[in-house]
């Protein structure tokens, strides 16, 4: 069994149960007794508490993330060293991983992928600002909650940026998402992050990450050269801006990335305002991870005999040059070599006679081939010449036909910019095929306005011809984004939206970590866009789920009985005590929850029951001798009766056996499966039980006088 469950740190959280193991920390569900709310608590392994390293490297995560308060970061409630045990006190998060998120779906569409860019974008802003670097951004260590909003956590390897953060024993992070500067072991800092959040942005698009292999420091060798494919090469429907914003926060050389994630936001919405825009950026998309290979002089003998096999270097006629040292000398001659070879012999003679006439005639026939093929050549060119002309002379009688009968059905299109669209447009211009282009916003035109048009006005086409016009939607209105409501009172959150002028709905909903009357989620979530005059849920915390049932009246019971019948009704929370008085002993006089009364089956109920009337002392004249009695007492009683269930709201009648005379009526609600019934009667007395008029049951009732 864990030796941590069950357990109680620092005197406050019970460990519940693990939920998630990391490479330095087990985590856990556990309640915090002194708040009464539920957090997740990671515990630093064993095998690393005695590491004096580790021990400062975890509790800096706590240090750190303790500094920061943004709706995108995992809160951190406590920090301690304790009941031997390293441990984090944080929020718990009721959702899954961004891994676990995109291995369900597959490739995202951009619209996704932005939104939870801008959220970890967001949060990174907020923690740079402070400055904390995180340097293990990945999908693994971002949670998606179920309104759709994202947590950025695990800042386990997070330092301040103040301090020294050079790497000289390992370059921490996930390989696959690890900066080219984190990979060779050199400076991090914000710029870090944000070629990590454009790796998760590429794998988010893509449905792969740009670097893989078959061992982690063959990826990290893949981050250090660059040379990733462009997401689009992959995933066609990727929008060219948002490709840009990919590209340019992976560039290799952190100059080249955005400076922080500040601007790397703005250009995101600047993408989110209009998905078709284009970034002039200074340097060239692909350059962003690309290093184009150059070429150079060999410099290892291996590298030299591979050049020459390849022809790498080219001896040429006039020179013929070594390599010596690095350089390139060329080849001295002797002046016999230079001189043509007044010391030759005569067979050397005769053979160089007989190669210089050969060399003529090929010389001869050469320049014949030459000749044959310029008149050839010639010939082709005429005959083309002729050919061309022949087809142009015979394009131009066909088409001068053809127009001189097509121009009576040319007609003059009208001039319709600034003209407001109706659907008569249709009746007015017969001679054309009104088209419409989705319609857009405009500064300039009003709404309703035809603001182009294709063809233009004045122009002529043939009659029939569609005519395409695009009608304005009027000023584009200003895009406003949902605050972050949770936390909040629900009257303050619900009169901060009505100013603005959104429908708000309140839905109540049990929890037991938001107290009562706070919001815990709202639909649209937290940075989603709004419309103006748009219905906003707030979900309301109704605080932890409560039973209520309705107080019997026991007045009258026997105090063992009413304890029996509150039991059987659910009430666990019952004190009973004595009191005097003229009423029987046992006898339930008093109940401090009035009749029919909701309330909680956990709320205190005190009954009080009669000890009987005080002893008094009769003159022994006034005794008198003891009488029989004549007949049994009656005696009123509450009496449980089982009685059918029903889907409806019905009437229970009690008469008794074989009698029309109602003793009781009670109206049962639908559902019910007991009624609670005041009878008088003596002895033991058979009822008929009647449902709406007809006879359901009989049941027999014993009337003992307590």
């Amino acid at each position: 069994m864990d030796q941590y469950i069950g357990r109680l740190l620092d005197n406050r959280y019970e460990i519940l149960e693990l939920i998630g193991t990391g490479g330095m920390a087990y985590v856990y569900k556990a309640r915090c007794h002194r708040l009464n709310r539920l957090v997740a608590i990671k515990i630093l392994k064993d095998e690393y508490a005695c590491d004096e390293e580790f021990r400062r490297r975890f509790h800096a995560e706590g240090e750190a993330v303790a500094m920061l308060s943004h709706p995108n970061i995992v809160q951190v409630y406590d920090v301690s060293s304790s009941d031997n045990a390293n441990f984090i006190v944080m929020e718990l998060i009721d959702g899954i991983s961004l891994k676990q998120y995109m291995e369900k779906k597959g490739v995202l569409n951009w619209k996704e992928t932005l939104h939870f860019a801008m959220q970890i974008a967001k949060g990174l802003e907020h923690a740079h600002g402070r400055g904390i670097v995180h340097r293990d951004i990945k999908p693994h260590n971002v949670m998606v909650l179920k309104n759709g909003s994202v947590k950025v956590m695990d800042f386990g390897i997070a330092r301040v940026m103040n301090k020294s953060n050079t790497l000289t024993k390992e370059a921490l992070g996930s390989v696959h998402y690890i900066s080219p500067e984190q990979a060779k072991g050199g400076h991090t800092d914000n710029r870090s992050d944000i070629y990590s959040l454009s790796v998760v942005m590429y794998e988010m698009s893509t449905g792969r990450p740009p670097y893989d292999g078959e061992s982690a420091v063959g990826v990290a060798i893949q981050h250090i050269n660059g040379g990733a494919p462009m997401p689009s090469t992959l995933n066609p429907n990727i929008p060219g801006g948002l490709e840009q914003i990919i590209m340019k926060g992976m560039a290799l050389d952190v100059r080249d990335r955005y400076a922080s994630a500040t601007q790397m936001l703005q250009d995101m919405e600047e993408f989110r305002k209009n998905p078709a825009i284009l970034f002039d950026y200074h340097t060239a998309l692909d350059d962003a991870t690309r290093v184009i290979p150059t070429a150079s002089a060999p410099k290892t003998t291996a590298e030299k005999k591979v050049q020459a096999k390849t022809g790498g270097v080219r001896a040429t006629t006039d020179s013929v040059r070594l390599r010596t040292g690095g350089q390139e000398q060329p080849v001295k001659r002797t002046p016999a070599a230079a001189s043509g070879g007044t010391e030759r012999s005569k067979p050397a003679q005769r053979r160089s006679q007989e190669r210089k006439k050969t060399q003529e005639r090929s010389l001869e026939q050469k320049k014949r081939e030459e000749e044959r093929s310029r008149v050839a050549t010639t010939a082709i060119v005429i005959c083309s010449a002729v050919a061309v002309t022949a087809i142009i002379i015979f394009l131009v009688a066909l088409f001068n036909g053809v127009l001189l009968n097509r121009e009576k059905d040319l007609v003059d299109v009208p001039y319709l910019e600034g003209q407001m669209y109706s659907d008569a447009l249709s009746e007015k211009y017969e001679e054309f095929n009104i088209r419409l282009q989705p319609q857009q916003y405009s500064d300039v035109y009003a709404e309703g306005q035809i603001m182009t048009q294709a063809p233009v006005g004045g122009s002529k086409v043939q009659k029939g011809s569609d005519l395409w016009i695009t009608v304005s939607m009027g000023t584009e209105p200003p895009v406003t984004l949902m605050d972050n409501l949770i936390d909040l009172d629900a009257e303050q959150a619900q009169a901060a939206l009505e100013e603005q002028g959104y429908r708000v709905y309140i839905r109540p909903e049990v929890s037991e970590v938001f107290a009562t009357g706070q919001v815990i989620r709202t639909d649209p979530a937290y940075g989603e866009e709004l419309t103006a005059g748009q219905a906003v849920y707030l979900f309301v915390s109704s605080g932890p789920d409560v039973q209520q049932e309705a107080m019997p009246d026991v007045l009258g019971l026997e105090v063992e009985a009413a304890k029996r019948l509150l039991s059987q009704l659910g009430f666990t929370n019952v004190r009973v005590e004595p009191t005097e008085s003229s009423k029987p002993l046992d006898e339930v006089v008093y109940q401090s929850v009035e009749k029919d009364k909701l309330i909680d089956v956990t709320d205190e109920i005190i009954i009080h029951y009669s000890t009987g009337p005080a002893e008094t002392t009769v003159p022994p004249t006034e005794l008198t001798e003891p009488q029989e009695p004549t007949e049994e007492q009656e005696v009123t009683m509450q009496v449980q009766f089982n009685v059918p269930v029903r889907d409806y709201d019905y009437t229970l009648d009690i008469c008794e056996q074989g009698s029309t005379v109602i003793v009781a009526s009670q109206l049962i609600l639908a559902g019910s499966t007991t009624a609670l019934v005041t009878l008088t009667g003596s002895g033991t007395v058979v009822f008929d039980l009647y449902v709406d008029g007809s006879l359901e049951s009989q049941v027999e009732v014993p009337f003992i006088h307590g």
